[in-house]
């Protein structure tokens, strides 16, 4: 990695420090200029509202009735659901995004969405990149990853992947 190319900017992050008892953020109700968002169009925006909200923790931040609503969870992790066609029945994902999260909320994330929508969530695994997911399909085929950071340990094989990489991993 360029190092001229990074700077510590944790602090613009609402992401916690990685542990196994990191505490997620409150939900984010103010407003900002959002520098990145998602369309996604669906034929059920009632059902598409439950289900990202009682299954991925998003919660309505407004709603333009038959038009639109704006989910969020944390700061920089909005969602605009939009009347629209789903594209194309083929199983396969429409689009992929992936939302940042703690790691004491993975297990009720998957649970929340199968108790929902039976069969649409993986359970929980590592990735080489040293975090643990949970691969989510919603009802307009959006594949949701959501993923937690792990802490470090400079010993562990997703230490010496990342070192592979050209990433140093530290402690802090």
């Amino acid at each position: 990695m360029n190092d001229h190319n990074t700077f510590a900017a944790f602090s613009m992050s609402p992401v916690p420090h990685p542990a196994p008892d990191a505490v997620p953020p409150e939900l984010f109700r103010g407003i900002y200029g959002m520098p990145m968002f998602m369309n996604v169009p669906t034929g059920d925006l009632p059902g598409s509202v439950e289900f990202w909200t009682r299954g991925l923790g998003f919660f309505d931040f407004f709603t333009v009735p038959d038009r639109i609503t704006h989910l969020r969870r944390w700061a920089f992790q909005d969602v605009l659901l939009v009347p629209g066609q789903v594209s194309g029945d083929t199983g396969e994902p429409t689009m992929t995004v992936s939302f940042s999260c703690v790691l004491g909320q993975m297990d009720g994330i998957a649970a929340a969405c199968e108790e929902l929508r039976p069969g649409c969530a993986s359970d929980p695994y590592r990735t080489p990149w040293n975090t643990l997911d949970v691969e989510v399909r919603t009802p307009e085929g959006v594949r949701v990853v959501m993923t937690a950071a792990r802490p470090f340990d400079p010993d562990s094989t997703e230490a010496g992947y990342l070192r592979e990489m050209g990433i140093e991993g530290t402690e802090a």
